[in-house]
């Protein structure tokens, strides 16, 4: 069908980096093109280049699309051509309608008035499109990741997309929710709509992928076909060398009893009469990862937060002991000083605050800890900080730099140092490697592991089943708010994970 874009020695600068150094990137018409990297390589901002967010003059090199040389003024340039970026936090507007949503911009309209009708009838057209039936004037905010996912396919449909760049589309998605969007891809790609995905996960590229190009340290260092896709060829060029093992090795030396969960329940914070967790037990060894899996929805975040002083009132009954005595987590200042500490599934809304520096968000948790005599000391609080970069490796020019500029993988570090500086027993880790690269995730593993060398326990909370089997020492499963099993190193396996799971769906609580 012949080439629809190239992108030719594309460059872009921001203060104190070089995010992209003349990089290649040629799609062919009609292709699922996949672009892969560690964080920080650059992907996002050559899309956001390619749909406009920064505009021609603002970076070097030459987009030709279409046989034409392109020249941006803002993405609303680019979608009058067809191209339409889809970003991993989603541009939609909770409380308006799925229909005002799809032509939110683009209205149908006569003589200047919308017309309403034509509206819900071009958004049912739309919606059975991408596989939804949900009525037109339902609010967004209602719906699930997953759906709210499709209706931005289905609005870049409306607009008559011809190259649709989808940035980390199954980031947060369980995998029924994946499948069906990996599903539409193809689907797409046989009515001829050109796409370009952007992902960590490796699997689901070489599910849909026909081409990957490797972005690193801000350069193109391959591009291969579909029958030399490799997971070890791709993690190779990745992060510049063989990656023999995913997860690094350990050799526990796993002590006595750190902490203990007993008869742990507690109803869910917005609908009283329901259990969120029910009767939860389960213990955690010195120097030992704990792992807990299940389905979205089985209460493995709800059980972390309660366990790390989120009030849910009356509905709270059970008991946590810290080395054999009773510890008070009925607040996070109670959780802390009791010797816990929680790293949220969420870095970027609950985990940081983002226009702030490395250093304050470091400090947050512990502001006594950089005080003198109760006033902050802000050359402590830089001192903490440069130690926590150097013992992390956060990429980064300086501890003064905003948590926003970083990458994903760094942003992770910078979470884990705030709570590391709270000098926690126990650390639990909700989704500690979600939406990062191999690379780092190897990182944050080797930080897992030197945590339990010094005789603290973690536990690990993962949708990742390959990840809990590759660290962890015992993996607890939970259903519908329950610890439904437990499995050692040696037991488990995904098909023993998933059978607990199946046989205990539905049951009686």
């Amino acid at each position: 069908m012949g080439t629809l874009l190239e992108m030719q020695g594309i460059g872009k600068a921001f203060p104190g980096v070089r995010a992209l150094d003349h990089v290649n990137l040629s799609v062919e018409a009609g292709e699922i093109h996949a672009i892969c990297g560690e964080n920080g390589a650059g992907k996002s901002t050559l899309m956001k280049i390619l749909s406009g967010v920064y505009p021609q003059g603002s970076y070097e090199g030459q987009i030709v699309y279409d046989g034409q040389v392109l020249a941006l003024r803002d993405i609303r340039d680019s979608e009058a051509r067809g191209v339409i970026i889809i970003h991993q936090e989603l541009a939609l507007v909770p409380l308006l309608s799925i229909a005002e949503n799809l032509f939110l911009g683009h209205e149908v309209a006569r003589n200047g008035v919308i017309d309403w009708p034509l509206t819900f009838q071009k958004t049912e057209g739309w919606l059975r499109k991408v596989g939804l039936s949900e009525a037109p004037s339902t609010p967004v905010g209602k719906l699930g990741v997953g759906k709210q996912q499709l209706i931005e396919i289905a609005k870049a449909l409306a607009k008559d997309v011809r190259l649709l760049i989808l940035d980390e589309p199954t980031a947060a998605l369980q995998e029924n929710d994946s499948q069906k969007l990996l599903d539409l891809m193809l689907e797409l790609k046989a009515q001829g709509v050109t796409q370009i995905i952007i992902s960590h996960k490796l699997n689901e590229i070489s599910r849909v992928a026909d081409r990957i190009t490797v972005l690193r340290d801000g350069r193109s260092v391959s591009t291969m076909d579909r029958d030399e896709i490799s997971e070890d060829r791709i993690i190779r060029d990745m992060v510049g060398r063989d990656m023999a093992h995913r997860y690094p090795e350990r050799s526990p030396q796993i002590g006595e009893v750190l902490m203990e969960v007993k008869g742990w329940s507690v109803r869910h914070p917005e609908d009283p009469e329901r259990m969120a967790i029910r009767d939860a037990a389960f213990t955690v060894r010195r120097g030992e990862i704990v792992g807990i899996a299940g389905l979205m929805g089985a209460g493995r975040t709800e059980l972390a937060m309660s366990l790390f002083g989120r009030s849910y009132g009356s509905g709270h009954r059970g008991e946590v002991r810290m080395n054999g005595r009773l510890a008070d987590v009925s607040t996070v200042e109670k959780a802390i000083a009791a010797g816990l500490s929680y790293v949220t599934e969420d870095r970027k809304g609950l985990g940081l605050i983002l226009e702030e520096p490395i250093l304050k968000n470091i400090s947050l948790a512990n502001l006594a800890g950089v005080a003198l005599r109760g006033v902050l000391d802000k050359r402590r609080e830089a001192r903490v900080a440069e130690d926590y970069r150097k013992a992390l490796a956060i990429r980064t020019p300086g501890v003064q730099q905003k948590v926003v500029n970083l990458s994903g993988g760094n942003q992770q570090k910078v979470v884990l140092s705030k709570w590391l500086f709270t000098d926690p027993q126990v650390l639990i880790l909700d989704e500690p490697t979600r939406g990062i690269d191999v690379g780092a995730k190897f990182e944050i593993y080797q930080i897992m592991n030197q945590l339990v060398a010094q005789g603290r326990g973690v536990v690990m909370i993962s949708s990742e089943m390959p990840e809990l089997l590759g660290m962890c020492d015992r993996i607890c499963v939970m259903n519908e708010g329950r610890i439904v099993g437990e499995l050692t190193r040696e037991e488990a396996s995904q098909e023993k994970i998933m059978a607990m799971i199946l046989r205990t769906t539905g049951k009686a609580a």
